[in-house]
This record gives structure tokens, sequence and C-alpha cells, in this order.
């Protein structure tokens, strides 16, 4: 299998199904944005040297690879192509929120991003998958029936645990958050 096809050289490209759209299309800004948010996982992932913190990003990574899968499919054709994503994904993120949380000293200001960083590239993860999620959250505006719920539920919980993660690989590693001062 070649790598260049050359049929994406005139900007548009190939939906799971055989539909083409131009390469600007929402559909492809969506899964896009994923598809960039699973590489700063991977990166977030290789700076962690916790067992079970890699092994969740690990099933991140596979969740999140199914999630754009499921949005690379052509509306028209790709229903047999689309994978099953479970609400048990968003559990997952759930559980491992709320148990880093009852480690974590209660949260009394804003954080702001830096200071360490694994920490840092978590908010740099964080903030691509906000990205994801608006994406995706346009994508359902503008086609509802393609786009099912539960891949928007899990953009927005995954953002949340990555910010308490990003808290976890603080703490653990005994530094300091950087609180946010209002000059005011």
């Amino acid at each position: 299998m070649k790598i260049y096809t050359k049929t994406g050289d005139k900007g548009t490209t190939m939906l799971f199904g055989g539909g083409r759209v131009p390469k600007h299309h929402i559909r492809i800004e969506a899964y896009g944005t994923v598809d960039e948010l699973n590489s700063f996982i991977g990166l977030v992932k290789d700076q962690v040297e916790d067992v079970s913190t890699q092994s969740i990003l690990k099933q991140i990574q596979d969740a999140l690879f199914t999630l754009g899968s499921i949005l690379a499919c052509d509306p028209q054709k790709g229903q047999a192509y689309r994978a099953d994503f479970s609400e048990e994904e968003i559990v997952t993120l759930e559980k491992a929120i709320d148990q880093m949380q009852e480690k974590l000293p209660k949260l009394k200001n804003f954080i702001l991003p830096g200071g360490y960083t694994p920490a840092s590239f978590c908010h740099i993860a964080r903030c691509v998958c906000r990205r994801a999620e608006r994406r995706t959250t346009h994508l359902f505006e503008l086609e509802p029936e393609t786009v099912p719920e539960v891949l928007i539920k899990y953009l927005n919980r995954l953002s949340d645990f990555l910010f308490v993660l990003s808290r976890m690989l603080v703490f653990e590693a005994g530094k300091d958050e950087i609180l946010w001062k209002s000059e005011n």
C-alpha cells in the first residue's frame, strides 16, 4: 500500500464509505482535531511513568481512534463502517476523575498551565480536546443524525479528565500548582 495516493491533490478527501468532501469540511475539521488530540494524549502518555496512568491514556487513545472513525464516516454510505461507542467509555473517565480527586487538595483557585512539563502537556491536550468538542458539536448542529451524542459527552468529560490529570501529575511530582491571581 502506498502512503501517497494523489487523490487529495485537488483539496478533497475520501470519507469511510466512499464519499468525497473538501478538506476544510467541518466533518474533516472534527475528526482531524480528534486525531490531533490523540497525538497529544500520546505525548502525555510518554511523559508519565505510572503504569496505571499509561494504561488509561492508552484506553483513551483507543477510544479517540474509534470516535474519529465514527466522525469520518460518509453520512450517506458509511453506516456499515461505523464502530460502536459506549457510555462505558464515559464511566471509565468519571471513575478515574473521582479517584484522582480523592487524593488532590480542594480546588480554591483557577490554575494556570505550567510549572511541570507533563502537566503542561495535559493542558495543551485539554485545549485541543475542547476544540475537538467545538468542531464535533458544530457537525452535530449541521448533521445531528450522523453524530451520536455520546461522542460529545465523551469529549466533554475527557477535557475534565485532562484537567484533573494535570493537577494529579503536579501533585505526585511534589510541585506547586500555579494559581491565577487577579490584579484587581
